[in-house]
């Protein structure tokens, strides 16, 4: 699995993008299911990595902040849905 990290990565970043441009811009029930399977295989990764410290520490620490950045943006989308 070690030498597929960075293609599971693209691929789930890739999926979650397509998914919330189907999902947001064109309307398309699919494109959640896109964004879901690009999740899960970049949370794969991100666990992998997790279980592996020593081996990716900086990737971890980006993975974090990535992680912490997009908890923020979606309680700010939720704060703003609920007003």
């Amino acid at each position: 699995m070690k030498k597929y990290l960075k293609e599971i990565e693209l691929s789930g970043i890739i999926l979650m993008l397509l998914g919330v441009i189907m999902y947001r811009f064109m309307g398309l029930q699919s494109g959640f299911i896109a964004c879901a399977i690009g999740m899960l295989l970049w949370l794969s990764e991100v666990i992998y990595k997790a279980l592996h410290w020593q081996e990716y520490g900086a990737d971890n620490k980006k993975n974090n902040l990535i992680m912490l950045i997009a908890i923020i943006l979606l309680l700010g989308s939720l704060i703003i849905l609920l007003r």
